[in-house]
């Protein structure tokens, strides 16, 4: 998948969610919005022959809205920003104009409303790391481990790629807020899949939750897993330190004590530690 993922390190993919990934490869019309900007459309490279900055910014708002028809207003708002006046409608006009020449004036269907018509193969990256972490949880909640690696692994690192980099507008960084949350959502599931495969899989859950917890350290998720996942390689008495260290965080910045969840494994741990030295 080129600059996109690597599929190779996720071999336990389902062949439904390799048909998904691999639509960036074999699909005529593929969108990269995440790291290096791509647009390929029925096989033609066309984003370096965008009309400049403001072009890029309305393509990637139509991609991103894509399941609906916009209003010039918005996409005004969209393009020029939030004070944009309304005297800039022409400019609006000629953008599109130009946007239509490049893309083809059936993909960029409407008027007053205004709505991008993909093939139905399309690959948008962003839907690809949405839909990734929608199978991730998924098979997470049904406890398919094996199954929940790739895609928990493809959400992580798509998400990681800054969003249409140089660029900044309100709508983006919503974008990006939404994209971190399943960068975060996604470790999460990798870490805990491969907590559930156990055995050889254990050091990845180990670095997987040590990422999580350095990404988001008042997540508590990230901590549970670490200590669990050196319960399960006799490492107990890290594990405790683990607990020890998000107790004083939550206790002083927080002023509260961690969740249920965490201090089973937290009692959990201290049953067989005295097990051991009994």
């Amino acid at each position: 998948m080129g600059a996109m993922v690597a599929v190779g390190a996720f071999p336990n993919l389902s062949p439904i969610f390799l048909t998904l990934v691999g639509m960036s490869d074999t699909s005529a019309t593929r969108i990269q919005l995440c790291g290096r900007f791509v647009v390929r459309l029925d096989g033609r490279r066309v984003e370096d022959a965008l009309p400049g900055t403001n072009g890029r910014l309305l393509f990637a708002y139509l991609v991103l809205n894509r399941l609906r028809r916009i209003n010039r207003d918005e996409l005004l708002m969209a393009v020029y920003g939030d004070d944009a006046p309304s005297d800039y409608h022409p400019r609006l006009s000629v953008l599109l104009s130009k946007l239509r020449r490049v893309v083809g004036t059936e993909l960029v269907a409407g008027r007053s409303e205004i709505e991008l018509v993909l093939s139905p193969d399309a690959f948008v990256d962003v839907e690809a790391a949405l839909e990734a972490l929608h199978r991730a949880q998924s098979h997470i909640a049904k406890g398919q481990w094996a199954e929940a690696w790739g895609p928990s692994g493809v959400a992580y690192h798509v998400a990681s790629r800054p969003l249409l980099q140089g660029h900044d507008r309100p709508w983006l960084d919503e974008w990006r807020r939404r994209l971190a949350d399943v960068r975060l959502h996604g470790l999460e599931c990798f870490a805990a899949a491969r907590l559930g495969l156990g055995g050889p899989t254990l050091p990845q859950a180990e670095e997987c939750a040590r990422r999580l917890i350095e990404l988001a350290p008042y997540r508590e998720t990230g901590y549970r897993i670490l200590m669990e996942a050196l319960e399960q390689s006799s490492n107990n008495a890290e594990a405790l330190l683990v607990y020890d260290r998000l107790r004083v965080l939550l206790r002083e910045e927080v002023g509260t004590a961690p969740s249920p969840a965490v201090q089973t494994v937290y009692r959990r741990l201290l049953d067989n530690t005295t097990t051991t030295t009994a």
